[in-house]
């Protein structure tokens, strides 16, 4: 009876252990992503090759800030992904991030596009451009951001709410570089040009380009390529053949950008292998992955590009601001927005 017994014992500890290896063996990031499942699940698929550590991704279009700071110290996420800088700055905000200090990452992404206590990381970047009617602007006839205060624009001019954060984002910029005073001012010129009262989104614009009813509009650079290409909505790429794409200010401080980017969550239990992940998302295999199936710019310089963007967009400058600068002055520029009545 002893052997039976101590047979037993022996052959439960063995099978206790082999559960235990298993567990350690299936290493893991658990990810919360704004992103969609298009746009990363080839890189996540490529870093589970590479690494042999898994990923497991909760999609959302919104309220994953709220749902990680509800979660506290329970949460399973180790990095939210997000597609804007404003969750970047939000998350930051509300204390829900820790800081990575990596080389790799400070070497692959320059400083005005991550943190610089390394609270959040930019991985793609987006342009903010004038998209101009091919018809009725000529080129050269508008090259900065300022020029659409100009009366000669009056009635020609279609942009969404001055209150959406990508146009906040570049009104902050402008305070960034003029000051609230003469900003205000750009933005009174701005709405007294506009031929509409401010609506829709950025492909609502050039939609309004191509049916004459303005001749210029703010819009991100992707965008762009999600019409020219989008064969189930033909009409969308009639409204891409319609403009022209302008990059703001390229003599002087250059086109205002924007970023999608990642952050390490306050309590990630996955750490090592979060900051891994960070690290592979930074890369040029993955950066060209991560960056072409949405028509955006890699972030690391000397990555190669879409041939979408290479074909229509270029090389370019970009405004080297900070990023971080830029959303301290988000709520001034809200506020100016406010007092010049700009969408109403």
């Amino acid at each position: 009876m002893m052997r039976i017994r101590s047979f037993s014992f022996i052959a439960m500890f063995v099978a206790g252990l082999g559960s235990a290896v298993a567990v350690c063996a299936a290493e893991r990031v658990n990810i919360y992503s704004y992103r969609q499942p298009f746009l990363i699940e080839p890189v996540l698929d490529k870093f589970t090759e590479e690494t042999g550590i898994e990923t497991k991704v909760v999609y959302a279009k919104s309220g994953l800030n709220e749902r990680l700071q509800r979660e506290g110290r329970n949460s399973p996420a180790d990095l939210v992904l997000t597609s804007d800088t404003r969750n970047l700055m939000d998350l930051l905000a509300k204390g829900l991030t820790q800081p990575v200090r990596s080389d790799v990452l400070e070497g692959n992404i320059p400083a005005q596009f991550r943190d610089e206590n390394g609270n959040w990381f930019g991985l793609t970047t987006r342009a903010r451009l004038i998209y101009a009617s091919k018809e009725r602007v000529k080129p050269g006839e508008i090259t900065r951001y300022e020029d659409l205060a100009d009366p000669k624009w009056k009635g020609r001019i279609c942009i969404r709410s001055g209150k959406h954060p990508y146009n906040l984002s570049l009104f902050a910029s402008m305070i960034a570089h003029h000051g609230e005073a003469e900003t205000k001012k750009w933005l009174q010129g701005l709405k007294a040009n506009l031929a509409r009262k401010p609506q829709g989104n950025d492909r609502a614009q050039v939609k309004a380009i191509k049916e004459g009813v303005c001749d210029l509009s703010l819009g991100n650079s992707y965008y762009f390529g999600k019409m020219i290409t989008n064969t189930e909505q033909p009409e969308q790429i009639e409204w891409a053949k319609s403009v022209n794409l302008v990059f703001p200010n390229q003599q002087d401080r250059g086109t205002h950008m924007f970023v999608s980017g990642a952050v390490l969550t306050k309590h990630a239990p996955n750490r090592e292998n979060a900051v891994k992940l960070l690290e592979f998302l930074s890369g040029s295999e993955a950066q060209y992955l991560y960056a072409e199936k949405n028509f955006e710019f890699p972030v690391r310089p000397g990555t190669k590009r879409s041939e979408l963007i290479e074909e229509y967009m270029g090389e370019f400058k970009e405004d080297s601001l900070s990023l971080t600068e830029i959303g301290a002055l988000v709520p001034a520029a809200s506020r100016l927005v406010d007092e010049v009545g700009f969408d109403f």
